[in-house]
Parts: C-alpha cells; structure tokens; sequence
C-alpha cells in the first residue's frame, strides 16, 4: 500500500533530530515499588492513594524496559501510586499476571499488547471488574478494541517507514530485517514499515531468548547473502550482537538499530551504527501511569481516542553525541 500525505509528512518530521524527557533508568524486576521511593521530588499528590499495576512483556535482561519502568516509577512517586511492576514475555502468562491485578482489586492496569489476542480474556475481566485500562508500548491499533481509553508508544510501522527513509536516503537497496519474537506484532509492524520503503527488504526470524542462536543465525545469512547491505536489530541487545555476527561473517553491511542503551548510543558515536529509532520509552511509563492517576482523580481520558505517540525519532551521530551524557548515566 502506498503511504498518505499524512504518514509522509510524520516521517519527514520524525527524521528529524528530537530531545524527549527522560529519567534515570532502574533494575527490572517483580517486586512492587511504593510510591515514593524513587523518581522525582517535590509534592506528592494529596489525592487518596491508588494501586497500579504496570504488566509488560520484557523479556529478562533488556535495559529497554528499565527505562519504562523508571518513567513509571517517577509519576507513581508524584501521585500517590503504589505501583505494582510485573512482566513476562510469553502472552499466556502475561495474560495470567492481568488477572491476578483484576483479583486484587487494582484501581488502575497498564498493559503493553505485544500478542493482544491472549490478552483479550484477561482484559474483559478487567473492563467488567470497573477497573480502567491503557496500554503502552505495544498495540496502537488494537487497544480500543480491548478496553483501552488510551495508548502511549510509537506507532511501529510509521517507525519502520521512517527507518526505511533514512536507509533509502544512506543508499541501502537491501536491508535485512530481524526479528527476534516471531508473532509480536510491533515487531513484525516494524519490519513491514521498512519493507514499505525498501520492498527488498528480507526478515530473518531468530530466538530472541538465545542470543548464540541470533548470532550464528545472523552470522550465516550475512555469509549467505553477499547482496545485503544492512542488517536492522529490533532493539539495542540484539544490534550488539549483530553487531558480532557482522564481524564474524566479514560482511560490509551497514548495522541499524531500534531503541538504545547506553553501549548502542556509544557504538553509533563510534561509527559502528549507523542510526537508532528511539520510541521514548521513559515517556511511555510515565504516561501510562499519570493518565490512570488524572483518570482516578477526575474522570479525565488522554489522546482523544487516539493513540498518543512518544516517537519515532531518528537518533544518528549527530544526535548521539548530544545525548551520549544522558545516556552513560542511564537517562536515556
């Protein structure tokens, strides 16, 4: 499908170079967090006290969801929110993690829709039980449909688009794109933008789980495919490895990134990236908690129906070397 006048116009904007707020980035984990016990200061919320639940799909390890959870850890703290932060990347048990919020009688769920039809059930519990719902991160597109008044994250195929206009403008004729999580729809929407833009673009499909597979995978398509002129990772931890699997198989290929950690914004300094597309997941945390706290406290709904976009913005090394401070001391 062609784009609209619309979509192109966000693309050209999302190309350029954007600064959004950020915080400084936290250990994941399971344990509930108090409301108060990290983030920023000032007057905590004289409102009475409300519960939260904030249910991702991060996988184990991936700093990227450190992030969210800081951003959601900072609006809990100015409003009077005892937060209660839980993932997991498998859709079932994610879903299972929703209902047990729903049985514990939550004021309020954010929940990310990475594999939105196991979360249907669990979501419908949660809409017949009273308790208000948004999403972030995952399911711009499905989240009104599952009980969601608000969504805060990238729209991933305009992200893509953008992506595959900034390879097309750089000369890449044959990107591949990788995915790390078969079925996860922002995932594949990523790659479908690029493939928009760039229609030679190829998905190689790996185990994000296992991230000697993703290399060995990696390493032996680039080894395969002399014609590949970059490699795309969905996200920081997997462009570090193709980042090895560029350097085993002795390709020329270009390496792009989604997403950043303070390693990816020093590899993009240093040349070996050549640009990120940074969906501002610092604001999707603190959105997605504030907006269930001004819910709570006044009936009040964000976005107008509409998903609010925290990205995508382009971060090449111009931008990386704003940045590079904030991102060494986890900011960004």
């Amino acid at each position: 499908m062609g784009m609209t006048t619309w979509r192109k116009a966000a693309i050209a904007l999302a190309i350029v170079p954007a600064l959004g707020l950020a915080a400084c980035s936290a250990e994941g984990g399971r344990e509930p967090v108090a409301s108060g016990s990290e983030g920023g200061g000032g007057q905590v919320a004289t409102t009475e006290r409300m519960k939260i639940a904030v249910i991702t799909h991060a996988p184990p390890g991936d700093t990227f969801w450190d992030i969210i959870r800081k951003g959601a850890e900072e609006a809990a703290a100015k409003d009077n929110v005892e937060l209660q932060y839980l993932g997991d990347p498998d859709g079932g048990r994610q879903s299972q993690l929703i209902e047990q919020a729903v049985d514990q009688g939550v004021d309020g769920i954010a929940v990310t829709l990475a594999k939105p039809d196991a979360m249907a059930g669990a979501l419908q519990k949660a809409t017949d039980a009273g308790i208000p719902i948004v999403s972030l991160n995952a399911g711009e597109d499905r989240f009104k449909d599952l009980g969601a008044f608000a969504h805060f994250g990238s729209d991933e195929e305009l992200a893509g688009e953008a992506a595959g206009e900034k390879l097309k403008a750089e000369g890449i004729k044959k990107p591949i794109c990788v995915i790390q999580d078969q079925g996860h729809v922002g995932l594949e929407a990523r790659c479908a933008g690029v493939k928009e833009i760039i229609p030679e673009t190829e998905v190689l499909y790996v185990q994000g789980t296992d991230m000697t597979q993703v290399e060995s995978t990696s390493t032996a398509k680039l080894q395969a495919d002399s014609e590949a002129d970059a490699i795309i990772g969905l996200g920081a931890p997997i462009t570090m490895t193709l980042l090895k699997a560029k350097e085993t198989a002795a390709s020329q290929a270009e390496v792009v990134s989604f997403d950043m950690n303070p390693q990816l914004v020093t590899e993009i300094q240093e040349g070996n990236v050549l640009f990120t597309v940074d969906q501002q997941p610092w604001l999707q945390g603190y959105m997605a908690v504030d907006s269930l706290w001004q819910n709570y406290r006044g009936g009040f709904t964000i976005g107008g129906g509409q998903a609010t976009l925290t990205g995508p913005t382009i971060v090449d090394k111009e931008v990386a070397d704003r940045i590079s401070t904030f991102a060494q001391e986890g900011i960004r």
